[in-house]
């Protein structure tokens, strides 16, 4: 009996496990036009995402970036641009992180700080 018991939550654990919704139910709403990530494995971790919004709709942006990667005690950036920007952005390390030219497309800006705290602030443009 107690066999039947372990196995059957050992069950409910992988299916839960391999069950849960990725990246794809983001689908149709993004694209991703530049990314950066530092070459250092034993310090903080910086990733930089930019990303071309095909959906304005704000809570989407904070749940995908939520669901992107994040290291601890590392960064993670995400920069929501307009559709009207349609060529790829190269990312930097240091502020402001893209080109200055950019800056008139940003919808949005996410970042989960080192100690997991996200911040979001959507521009109302």
């Amino acid at each position: 009996m107690i066999g039947v018991i372990v196995l059957v939550v050992l069950f409910q654990i992988v299916n839960s496990s391999f069950s849960q919704p990725g990246l794809e139910r983001f689908e149709g709403k993004y694209e991703e036009i530049g990314f950066y990530r530092n070459e250092n494995n034993t310090g903080p971790v910086l990733r930089i995402y930019a990303v071309r919004v095909l959906d304005t709709e704000s809570d989407w942006m904070k749940e995908y970036a939520d669901a992107l990667p994040h290291t601890k005690y590392g960064k993670t950036l995400v920069f929501f641009f307009s559709e009207k920007l349609s060529q790829p952005i190269e990312l930097s390390p240091t502020e402001p992180y893209f080109s200055t030219e950019y800056g008139e497309f940003l919808m949005a800006e996410y970042e989960k700080t080192p100690m997991g705290e996200s911040r979001f602030h959507y521009l109302n443009r």
